[in-house]
């Protein structure tokens, strides 16, 4: 993993990109929990108090202590035989890692075979991002990931292109079995697919277009389709989905950037500064400017 430098002059969102560590050709990487401790002392940018939107998953688990971390504006706390799962462009920042032992696995997108991704939900942005196994589950997650880290010190004992072969599978088998633990008040049915072909038009292009006829029209469905399968697949209507991602875009870019409400309004598609305030106050009750704010520990202003 690559730990990115912050120029002094503005702030944005670190952007983490993977790298192998030397000597370690495949795209994933698995480490104790100390080691990544160690790995952040003495850098420019603290890897435990930066939040930072990485484009590769991050799989941790804690084997002792307890681990808070901050995925999108929700804190989760990561307890022995807890999984956490952090997607590529989410944006998430590090608790204290000297209060936890435990492993995490970074690894790219498109390492994992494609049935394995379909079947684990590798790309579902949405999917929930602590999971706690229950009964047999947590020995079978806990062979997994100690045979994948074997692996994965094993570097020279097979040929490269099999070593590489050996990590996918074993990958495989552990986001299948972590995407598949029983999590009690989880029980959902599966989203039908006039909503995911949906979702994915929406985390495409939600910059482009909040107009829910657009996207209708570009899927081929109506507008009334839309919202009955998004309301069974999210809870909530087609129009309302697209303005919840628009809004968690706008708060990570005022909370963890220094873009002026004009630079992020372009940036989300608002003809202005004016309609983007509006739209956000309308659905948050704060000002961009208040919640900024807010998330940096100053008050709302005050006429």
């Amino acid at each position: 993993m690559t730990v990115p430098h912050r120029p002094a002059a503005s702030r944005e969102i670190p952007e983490v990109a993977f790298a192998a560590p030397a000597g370690t050709p495949a795209p994933v990487e698995v480490l104790s929990l100390a080691a990544l401790r160690e790995r952040a002392r003495g850098r420019p940018l603290q890897l435990m108090r930066q939040p930072q939107r990485p484009d590769f998953h991050h799989l941790l688990t804690v084997g002792a202590g307890s681990l808070e971390h901050m995925v999108d504006f929700t804190g989760y706390v990561v307890e022995p035989g807890s999984w956490l799962w952090v997607r590529p462009g989410q944006v998430h920042r590090w608790g204290d890692l000297e209060g936890a032992e435990g492993t995490v696995v970074f690894f790219e997108r498109g390492f994992l075979d494609p049935a394995t991704v379909a079947a684990a939900g590798v790309d579902d942005a949405y999917a929930p991002a602590v999971r706690t196994p229950a009964g047999d589950d947590a020995e079978g997650l806990r062979v997994a990931i100690a045979h994948l880290e074997h692996e994965f010190r094993a570097l020279r004992q097979l040929p490269l292109e099999i070593h590489v072969a050996v990590l996918r599978h074993l990958l495989g088998v552990l986001v299948l079995r972590v995407a598949h633990v029983s999590v009690p008040g989880s029980a959902a049915p599966e989203p039908g697919e006039t909503f995911l072909r949906f979702r994915d038009a929406v985390e495409r292009d939600f910059t482009n277009s909040r107009r829910l006829d657009d996207y209708a029209h570009a899927l081929g469905y109506s507008p009334r389709t839309l919202s009955r399968a998004t309301l069974a697949g999210a809870g909530v209507g087609a129009k309302e989905f697209i303005d919840r991602r628009v809004i968690l875009e706008a708060k990570r870019l005022l909370a963890h950037s220094d873009r002026s409400a004009a630079r992020i309004a372009d940036r989300l598609g608002f003809s202005s500064a004016t309609n983007f305030s509006k739209f956000f106050h309308k659905r948050t009750g704060q000002t961009p400017i208040d919640f900024r704010g807010a998330m940096r520990g100053r008050g709302p202003r005050h006429p």
